[in-house]
């Protein structure tokens, strides 16, 4: 198995690409080591000293390490973990599927919603899921989108600039309702 790893936007995450699917539908974010705790491959990944974040996409595991940490050190052991999980033949997530997906919304501005959500699967997710992250919606109120940024987006430096001149500007070119949108904490 041959594991390629490419760099994020986000210098403390890490993209690692195994080479087959790692999330049937969905993702799933493990923001700490206590929300890994329904996922074989994320508890081997937190095992590993520095690991803080764990992302599972499509066909990527995106991580990432404390501050104190170096890549060049934690690294090998990171893809031993993904590796020694594939070739172990575990489930990637025990039980229900976490599909990471956006927010139930319902109301009068339920059409608003789904306009939303439209553009954000179509328009914003493809382009996130290359950098090693997601962003799922969150709610809609009073002309304001709350987006969930995970994987290599959650605390990336660049993230406030993709959501207020990236995503901000599309939501509000093609949704006239939509005047701003706004990051939530996991």
């Amino acid at each position: 198995m041959f594991i390629q790893t490419e760099s994020t936007p986000n210098p403390a995450t890490l993209k690692f690409l195994p080479g087959q699917t790692v999330m049937n539908m969905g993702t799933a974010d493990f923001p700490s080591p206590e929300a890994g705790s329904s996922s074989p491959l994320a508890k081997r990944i937190f095992a590993v000293e520095g690991a803080t974040a764990v992302f599972l996409g499509p066909d990527f595991v995106t991580i990432t390490k404390s501050e104190d940490a170096d890549w060049d050190h934690i690294k090998p052991a990171l893809l031993g973990a993904i590796m020694e999980h594939f070739q172990s033949g575990q489930p990637v997530i025990e039980g229900e599927d976490n599909s990471g997906g956006h927010a139930e919304h319902s109301g009068e501005d339920s059409e608003i919603v789904d306009q939303i959500k439209d553009l954000l699967d179509t328009r914003v997710r493809p382009a996130v899921a290359q950098d090693g992250g997601d962003i799922t919606f969150h709610g809609f109120e009073r002309g304001i989108v709350y987006l969930h940024m995970q994987g290599a987006c959650a605390g990336c430096p660049s993230s406030t600039i993709t959501l207020k001149m990236g995503i901000e500007n599309l939501l509000r070119h093609y949704i006239p309702e939509v005047t701003e949108v706004r990051p939530v904490a996991a």
